[in-house]
């Protein structure tokens, strides 16, 4: 009987080479990241806006939350996942950061009746370029500073703690206001939170999604919730998607809720859209 031959699987390297599809995977990569390298360049981005909606007035926005998007040359979306991952410790990540916040920043001085927040990588505070474009935007318009909150991850945050203390103490001083994104995502350094004093924090997903059948996450987020009152900081409920979470949340006593149950971010300014149909 012949015997038989058994064959690498083909995503398994050979002799130390890469197999073809991590190969295949790598040149998607690096096309993706030459793409918007090529689209920072050319300031081709824009913000999406979703409301963030005060738990007991929910037909009012607190604030909105900007989301930067990347387009390539034909004005599609470059889809986040194709690239962030590997652009959050280089150069492109903090170029990001920067085209994120001159466009929330001009949006500020252009709508004075909004608040908005905007992600930030807390290895921005050391990229000069982002702290210039910061700098910049308060001088033109210093009354943006109470109208802008800068969303700061808890595994970025947790990355380089006295950092962002320092960072935050002298910012809040200039009126603008800090939110712990992902609360609970990661393994919170509790004893940090009395020293960072964020002004809002925002519960993770993994927490909220269909909390209102899942008695553990009512426990975790009940807990949650308890600790940031502690700390005097307001609460953010993430990823609020049904009627009866929404219910859940504003019993147990969170402050905001963010969600598509409220909507999905939007290129269309929803303030303005609002507006009109307010005229109309």
């Amino acid at each position: 009987m012949r015997a038989m031959t058994l064959r690498p699987p083909t995503d398994l390297p050979v002799d130390g080479m890469e197999s073809p599809l991590s190969v295949a995977d790598r040149l998607r990569q690096e096309e993706t990241i030459t793409m918007v390298r090529r689209a920072l360049d050319e300031r081709r981005g824009r913000l999406a806006f979703q409301p963030v909606v005060q738990a007991r007035m929910t037909n009012r926005a607190a604030f909105y939350e900007a989301f930067i998007r990347i387009l390539d040359e034909q004005g599609r979306v470059i889809p986040a996942r194709d690239f962030v991952g590997a652009v959050e410790t280089h150069e492109l990540g903090r170029r990001i950061d920067c085209l994120a916040l001159e466009m929330a920043l001009a949006a500020l001085a252009k709508e004075p009746s909004i608040r908005l927040s905007v992600n930030m990588s807390a290895r921005s505070i050391g990229y000069a370029q982002w702290l210039a474009v910061l700098e910049r935007g308060l001088r033109a318009a210093p009354d943006v500073a109470e109208r802008l909150i800068l969303e700061i991850t808890e595994s970025s945050a947790m990355l380089m703690p006295d950092l962002v203390t320092v960072f935050m103490t002298d910012m809040q001083a200039r009126g603008i206001c800090f939110a712990l994104d992902d609360f609970g995502a990661g393994y919170t350094a509790f004893r940090y939170l009395k020293d960072f004093y964020f002004d809002i924090i925002k519960i993770d997903g993994q927490f909220i999604r269909g909390i209102a059948h899942d008695p553990d996450n009512q426990v975790l987020a009940q807990a949650l919730v308890s600790i940031a009152r502690h700390f005097d900081m307001f609460t953010v409920a993430e990823s609020v998607e049904t009627v009866e979470d929404a219910r859940y949340l504003v019993d147990i006593g969170f402050d905001c809720l963010q969600g598509y149950f409220y909507g999905v971010p939007t290129t269309e300014a929803p303030w303005l859209t609002s507006r009109l149909a307010k005229q109309g």
